[in-house]
């Protein structure tokens, strides 16, 4: 370019006043989101959702209001009611309402005169304008003075002046209010245009409503997903048997599948549930074979399995038949033995599924491409596990080089300990009884399993070890009767990292080896806290309360040698052995599961990926902690 092209160029793009443009209203928010909500993924989007939540919430604040009701709509939008005051509708000296007014300009509310809220969370005055610029559609809904009043707002702007509406109109858009009552009640859509497809996550949105439950006492939150899916109820009567199933899918991992006859909770089964488990599988490969007959499937039935039917599923199986035709497999009535109800209940569940999936094919194709994800993990994960063991045949053996093996090859006397770190793993390795005892020592922390697939879990370097250790396999060739070892011992140090350590491998037993437990074949060792000298005299406490009170009672007033172990590690073969290996001096915690509902939403409470309800019961029972398992 020449010096004349360059200042051609600069006169061309003159910078004048008439290059300044004016963003006026709502504008500014559609044009740049990002400066009000962050951005415009799913965190953006659950922001609009805290906005209109916190206007609620401030009404808590200024004690007009204790209840809160959220639901996340099958349409894609958001309703959140308060019953609060209800925003005025009265005309601002704008020269609007003063609803409109709240909507529809940034910087305007009741929380900077200090006269409506003297608490409150909204500082700026644009959240409720701030999502009504940024949803397709827009509608409040205010209860006040015995009356209802509403507007309606496209992308920011309204589409009417504030009009009062009739009770019987409002039951029309699925609210139900009689007069008397006030509150404000918010539906938005958010715009398609500015978040694309993403859509309210259920986790995201409760785990936002209880961290201001745990806030704000006296205020009532009540959350409704309406696309969790309905519940798929099925029921047949004939003759002098009827059955009711009730099935639900879910987005975990984890299956919760009862059976129950006459009222008998069936905990360990029996032929109704085996019955409800061949249907099922039937039903759903059906489905997908007519979706792939129809060319718009992507589920392959012939790689389906029932075992891929049992992810994220939560059922009822209910038989009611004559108390003199049942047949038990014992007296404790654990599992229903009649053969005649398996094909009853098989036929009442496949003719009511195939039923609801030609009423339903949306959540029918959602239930297929939940368990057609489920087979190709489990693939996958076979796949991959295939791979470890044929990579551990070609090195020579099939057991990790870090394994200290035991001498016996009778797994019922056979014990193996996993231990925190190389240094316990080497003092283990050489204070043990080699005739029985093999010594596995870990690196780190391991995998959190609750929520990974079994894929995954196999590639992760400590747990394929164990796993090869263990010899019995994992998923779907998992053989307990090939197990090495009949005593599994859990070693760790007596400390946070070491019980984070003990909780991820409890975990990992629970979800993928459960049988493991019900056996008794796993334990938690039990090493010492504190070793107390006293001239010759060499006591090791497990607690502070034992060390205390040996110290009292000992001691009195004389010297004495106190060490603290900080680690499995710092105990020397000889001390590690008479302390927490000696079967004739340790301690041995057996685990055991009293009930596996119960432990189920321990696991996942504990393990799974909600922070608010671990944190609370971690402050709630951290100093009720005790050495039982």
């Amino acid at each position: 370019m020449t010096k004349n092209d360059f200042d051609a160029h600069i006169l061309s793009s003159a910078y004048t006043a008439k290059q300044i443009t004016l963003l006026e209203g709502l504008e500014p928010v559609r044009k740049r989101p990002g400066m009000y909500i962050g951005s415009t993924d799913s965190r953006g989007l659950h922001e609009c959702l805290r906005e209109i939540v916190d206007n609620s919430v401030d009404e808590s604040f200024a004690g007009v209001a204790n209840n809160i009701w959220v639901t996340l709509n099958k349409d894609g939008s958001a309703t959140v009611r308060d019953n609060g005051r209800g925003i005025p509708v009265d005309k601002h000296k704008s020269g609007v309402s003063a609803l409109e007014l709240t909507m529809t300009k940034l910087h305007a509310g009741g929380k900077f005169g200090g006269g409506a809220y003297k608490v409150s969370g909204g500082l700026h005055g644009v959240g409720a304008s701030v999502v009504n610029a940024l949803s397709s559609f827009f509608r409040v809904v205010v209860l006040r003075d015995n009356k209802a009043y509403y507007q309606e707002y496209k992308e920011g702007k309204p589409a009417k002046s504030v009009s009062e509406v009739s009770f019987e109109k409002i039951k029309e858009w699925g609210i139900e209010a009689e007069k008397g009552e006030t509150g404000t009640i918010t539906t938005f859509f958010p715009d398609k245009k500015v978040f694309g497809k993403v859509t309210f996550d259920n986790n995201k949105s409760k785990a936002l409503l209880k961290d201001r439950a745990y806030l704000v006492a006296g205020l009532y939150f009540h959350f409704k997903d309406e696309n969790d899916g309905d519940v798929i109820y099925i029921s047949k009567d004939e003759s002098e048997i009827s059955c009711e199933v009730a099935i639900q899918y879910t987005d975990s991992f984890n299956e919760n599948v009862k059976g129950y006859v006459n009222g008998i909770n069936t905990v360990d089964g029996g032929t109704h549930v085996t019955g409800f488990r061949i249907a099922l599988t039937r039903a759903i490969c059906d489905y997908a074979k007519k979706l792939n007959g129809n060319g718009n499937g992507k589920a392959d039935e012939n790689v389906l399995a029932g075992e891929d039917m049992k992810e994220g599923l939560t059922a009822v199986v209910y038989i009611k038949m004559p108390s003199d035709r049942l047949q038990f497999e014992s007296q404790t009535k654990a599992k229903l033995n009649n053969p005649e109800v398996q094909t009853f209940a098989a036929q009442t569940v496949k003719e009511g599924l195939d039923t609801y999936f030609e009423e339903h094919p949306q959540d029918a194709r959602k239930i297929i491409d939940k368990v057609t994800l489920a087979a190709r993990a489990r693939l996958a994960a076979r796949a991959a596990k295939d791979a470890v063991l044929r990579k551990g045949a070609l090195e020579g053996a099939a057991l990790p080089g870090l394994l200290a093996d035991c001498q016996s090859n009778d797994p019922s006397i056979s014990e193996l300990y996993i231990v925190e770190g190389p240094s316990a793993g080497g003092s283990a390795k050489m204070g043990r009884d080699r005739k029985y005892q093999a010594i596995l020592p870990l690196g780190g922390k391991i995998l959190n399993t609750e929520r990974a697939h079994l894929d995954k879990i196999v590639k992760f370097e400590e747990i394929k070890n164990l796993i090869i250790a263990l010899g019995g396999g994992i998923g779907d060739t998992l053989n307990y009767d090939k197990f090495r070892y009949h005593r599994v011992i859990i070693m760790t140090d007596a400390d946070v990292d070491g019980e984070h350590i003990t909780t991820l491998l409890l975990t990992f037993f629970f979800r993928h080896m459960p049988e493991i437990i019900n056996r008794g074949y796993l334990y938690i060792a039990l090493p010492p806290l504190y070793k107390v000298t006293f001239g010759k005299e060499i006591f090791y406490a497990y607690d502070d309360i034992e060390k205390d009170n040996f110290i009292k009672e000992k001691t009195k007033g004389a010297k004495y040698g106190l060490q603290r172990y900080k680690g499995l590690g710092e105990m020397n073969p000889s001390q590690l052995w008479e302390t927490t290996m000696d079967p004739t001096k340790r301690t041995l915690k057996q685990v055991s599961v009293a009930s596996a509902e119960e432990a189920d939403k321990l696991f996942t409470m504990l393990m799974g990926e909600e922070v608010p309800p671990r944190k609370k019961f971690i402050q709630t029972n951290a100093k009720l902690a005790t050495l039982d398992v």
